[in-house]
């Protein structure tokens, strides 16, 4: 019932920066931040979780912690950047939402690039 309490928090944030907009538009974006602040919080525990199933995937699989590790930081870098693109775009900054996203995008590609390389070496070794 978790997922009731985020959707709860997430509208009543949204509700309160519709409702404080209009009277003061600064404290609007603090009170959006806040809300996004306490949802993530609530989901430390799960983030948890998946490190735990990470753990587990690594001492069966004998694979190196290190691939797990840039694929957790992929996943990070993404859900960062769309956080920060989002909260650009709420205050009315489209433009520097699209450039966040955008170097986002460069940065996973460029993280991405030690797990292409294995897999071409698996490949290359294959054949």
């Amino acid at each position: 019932m978790e997922l009731f309490k985020i959707v709860g928090i997430g509208l009543i944030t949204c509700i309160a920066c519709l409702i404080v907009r209009q009277v003061k538009p600064d404290v609007a974006s603090i009170i959006m931040i806040a809300g996004g602040v306490v949802i993530l919080l609530m989901v430390v525990d799960y983030v948890a979780q998946i490190f735990d199933v990470f753990k587990v995937i690594i001492d069966k699989t004998g694979l190196t912690s290190n691939l797990f590790s840039i694929v957790l930081k992929i996943v990070g870098v993404g859900y960062l950047t769309e956080f920060a693109a989002n909260i650009c775009s709420d205050t009315g900054c489209n433009s520097l939402a699209d450039k966040i996203l955008l170097a986002g995008k460069i940065l996973i590609l460029v993280m991405s690039l030690p797990i292409v390389t294995n897999i071409v070496e698996i490949v290359v070794g294959l054949l």
